[in-house]
């Protein structure tokens, strides 16, 4: 009787793990994310970009 309670708490938690990972998945491919996501991208490149700058300037 126990493991019938059990096996319906695994079933919704598994359930509820979905949803956030679907929801977490369309949130992180909307076209409003886009914008962020390119700046984020961009960030190693720039300091990159900015240490160059630093290294010429104190030559």
């Amino acid at each position: 009787m126990s493991s019938s309670w059990i096996g319906h708490l695994y079933g919704i938690s598994i359930l509820v793990l979905m949803g956030l990972f679907l929801g977490i998945w369309a949130w992180a491919w909307s076209r409003h994310n886009k914008k962020t996501f390119d700046a984020a991208a961009r960030l190693p490149l720039e300091h990159d970009r900015l240490s160059r700058q630093c290294e010429e300037h104190t030559r």
